[in-house]
C-alpha cells in the first residue's frame, strides 16, 4: 500500500473513532471558480450537509492538489456531522487561475474568500482549519478575520519566516530547498542532495531545476534578519499579524516540527486579548503529527488531528463559546502532558555543565567530560572539517525533506567519526525535566576566516544507548558584528542556541554533547569561506579547535523545570 493510501485509510479510522457521530445522511457537492478582487478565479469546492438550511462552515485554502483525495475525506466526514466544508486551491494550483507565486497573494485571496462565505445566507458561523502551508493561508488574514471568522485551528506554521529559513548564517535546506524543488511550478527531477551542494548555490535553479525561481533566490540571498527582505513587505506584515489578531486560535506545534521555533515566537507575539481565548499545544511528533521518539512509550501522545478539529469547532462554531486560554505540552520520556498558565513564565532554574577536554567515561578515546565546575586548567581538542564529507543528519529538529531522519532517534556511538567530539556527564543523581531553551557556549579557534560549529545534546541511557534531544549551530561570521572579519587562529566565543524543548531525563542517565561542524542536509554545509554563502564557488578544509577550562570555559546551559 502506498503512502497516500495509508494516510487515507488512517484518516477514515480516525473519523470512525473520533467520538463525534454523524448527524445527517448525506451531502451535496458543489464546485465553482470564485472571483477574487483582481478578476482571477479560484477553484472552490463545497460539501454542504443535506437537510439543513444554515450550518457552520469550515474553510481550508491549500496549494497541494495532490492532497485532494485526503481533503475530500475531511470534507465528507465534516459535512455528515453538520458542517459545510469548503476547500480552495491557491492561485496557479489545483485548477485555480493565475500564476503560482508562493505566499504573496494569500492575504487578499483569503479575505475575499471569507467575505464571500460570510455573505451567504446558509453560513451560520465560520472557522478556518489548516496545517503547514494551509495554516499560512489562514495566518495571512487572521488579523482581518474578526466579524467574519469565529475561530481558527492552525497547525505547524509560525509567522516568523526568517527563523524557518536560517540559523546564524546556516540555511535550512531541508525545509526550503526541498519544498521549493517540490513546489517550483514545474516538475523538478534533479537530485535533492546534489542540489543542496551545488556551488554557487545562487545558480542552482537554472543549472539543475530547469528555470529561474526568483522567490527561492530571495531566500538564499538574504541571510541576515535585518535585511530589508525580512523587515519590509510581506514577511514583516506576516510577522506582525499575531499582535493584531482578535479571534480565538488553536495553535498546534511539535517538538520535532521544523516550524516549532517560529511557532513559539508567534505565540509570544499574540495579542494578549486573543491569547486569553486561545490554545497552544505542543506534542512529541513531527510535521505530520507522527511519533518520532525512538524506543520511547507514546501511548498518551494524543496525536489525532481530526479529533482535535472536531472538538475545537464544536466548541467555537456549534456551541458558540469563547474558549479560555490553555497551554498544554507533551513530555517525551514520561509519556504525559503538562499544562501551564504561561510558557514564558514557567518556574525554571539553570543548570550549567562545563566541557572538559580530559578523557571521560566513554569508549571513544577522543571523548571529553561534562563537569559541574569549570576546569581550572585550559585544554583543547581538535578535528578536521572537510565540507566535502559532512556529518549526515540523524535526529533532526528542522527537517522536512529528510522525513525519516527527524526526531529523538538513537545515535551512533561516540567516536564514530573523527570530526565529531563527544562530551559525557556523570550519571544523573535525580530525575530532571529539561524545559525551555538550551545554549551551548563554545570557545573555539579555526584556521579559516569563517566556519561553522554544531552542538547536539543527547540522552544516554544506563545501557549506553544515546538518543537525540536537540541540535543547533552557528557560524563565526554571524557571531561577529556584521562586516567584521575573523582573524584565523584567534579564540572566539560562539553560541549554539537551541529551540525550546521539554524532555525527561531519568536518574542514572547521562548527558552527551556532540561538537562538530556540519549536519547535512538539515543545514547547508559551510564552505569555510567568508562572504554571502550562496555566492561561494569552492570549499575549504578547516582545522578546528575546541577550547575548555581556564580562560575558555565552554559550557552547556540547561533550563530545568
Amino acid at each position: 500500500m502506498d503512502f497516500m493510501k495509508m494516510r487515507a485509510e488512517q484518516l477514515k479510522k480516525d473519523y470512525a473513532s473520533c467520538g463525534f457521530p454523524q448527524e445527517v445522511s448525506g451531502f451535496r457537492k458543489e464546485e465553482l471558480l470564485l472571483p477574487m478582487r483582481d478578476g482571477k478565479r479560484l477553484r472552490t469546492v463545497l460539501y454542504k450537509p443535506e437537510g439543513l438550511d444554515t450550518f457552520p462552515v469550515i474553510l481550508r485554502r491549500t496549494c497541494y492538489p495532490q492532497d485532494e483525495p485526503l481533503i475530500a475525506i475531511d470534507a465528507e466526514n465534516f459535512s455528515r456531522r453538520g458542517y459545510c466544508f469548503i476547500y480552495q486551491f491557491c492561485r496557479g494550483t489545483g485548477g485555480s487561475q493565475g500564476g503560482w507565486f508562493p505566499n504573496i497573494n494569500e492575504r487578499d485571496d483569503g479575505i475575499d474568500t471569507v467575505s464571500w462565505i460570510h455573505s451567504q445566507p446558509w453560513c451560520d458561523s465560520l472557522g478556518y482549519w489548516g496545517l503547514s502551508y494551509a495554516a499560512l493561508t489562514g495566518w495571512a488574514f487572521a488579523d482581518a478575520a474578526k466579524g467574519k471568522v469565529d475561530s481558527m485551528f492552525l497547525l505547524h506554521y509560525g509567522t516568523d519566516r526568517f527563523t524557518s529559513a536560517y540559523h546564524k548564517g546556516l540555511f535550512h535546506h531541508d525545509i526550503l530547498t526541498g519544498w521549493s524543488m517540490q513546489n517550483a511550478g514545474w516538475p523538478v527531477t534533479a537530485d535533492y542532495k546534489e542540489s543542496c551542494r551545488y556551488m554557487p548555490h545562487l545558480a542552482v535553479d537554472e543549472a539543475l531545476w530547469g528555470g529561474k525561481l526568483p522567490w527561492y533566490r530571495d531566500y538564499i540571498t538574504n541571510e541576515y534578519p535585518e535585511d530589508d527582505y525580512w523587515q519590509q513587505g510581506w514577511w514583516k506584515q506576516l510577522r506582525d499579524i499575531p499582535s493584531r489578531v482578535e479571534i480565538p486560535l488553536y495553535i498546534v506545534s511539535g517538538w520535532y516540527d521544523h516550524h516549532h521555533e517560529s511557532t513559539m515566537k508567534t505565540w509570544s507575539r499574540l495579542n494578549p486579548a486573543a491569547k486569553e481565548m486561545s490554545w497552544l499545544e505542543i506534542g512529541g511528533w513531527n510535521h505530520g503529527l507522527l511519533p518520532v521518539l525512538e524506543d520511547k512509550a507514546t501511548d498518551r501522545l494524543d496525536n489525532v488531528e481530526v479529533a482535535k478539529a472536531l472538538h475545537w469547532f464544536d466548541l467555537t462554531l456549534k456551541q458558540k463559546q469563547i474558549p479560555s486560554k490553555r497551554i498544554r505540552y507533551y513530555v517525551p520520556g514520561k509519556d504525559c502532558w503538562m499544562e501551564t498558565e504561561s510558557w514564558e513564565e514557567l518556574r525554571r532554574h539553570t543548570r550549567i555543565l562545563y566541557l572538559d577536554a580530559a578523557p571521560g567515561p566513554a569508549k571513544a578515546p577522543a571523548a571529553g567530560r561534562l563537569v559541574c565546575q569549570a576546569p581550572v586548567t585550559a585544554d583543547s581538542l581538535t578535528y578536521i572539517f572537510d565540507p566535502a564529507d559532512p556529518v549526515p543528519t540523524h535526529g533532526g529538529d528542522c527537517t522536512l525533506g529528510s522525513w525519516n531522519a527527524t526526531g529523538s532517534l538513537r545515535q551512533p556511538e561516540a567516536g564514530y567519526r573523527k570530526d565529531v567530539l563527544s562530551f559525557f556527564s556523570d550519571p544523573l543523581e535525580d530525575d530532571i525535566i529539561l524545559n525551555g531553551r538550551i545554549d551551548v557556549e563554545l570557545w573555539v579557534k579555526s584556521d579559516c576566516e569563517n566556519t561553522a560549529f554544531f552542538a547536539s545534546i543527547d540522552e544516554v541511557t544506563p545501557e549506553g544507548q544515546a538518543y537525540h534531544i536537540r541540535t543547533s549551530a552557528t557560524t563565526i561570521q554571524h557571531e561577529l558584528p556584521r562586516g567584521a572579519a575573523y582573524t584565523p587562529g584567534t579564540p572566539v566565543k560562539v553560541t549554539a542556541d537551541m529551540s525550546d524543548i521539554c524532555y525527561a531525563l531519568p536518574k542514572g542517565s547521562r548527558i552527551r554533547i556532540d561538537i562538530t561542524s556540519s549536519d547535512f542536509p538539515q543545514y547547508a554545509v559551510c564552505s569555510n569561506q567568508p562572504g554571502p554563502w550562496a555566492s561561494v564557488t569552492e570549499n575549504k578544509i578547516a582545522h578546528q579547535t575546541i577550547l575548555t577550562g581556564g580562560d575558555y570555559p565552554s559550557c552547556v546551559k540547561l533550563l530545568v523545570l
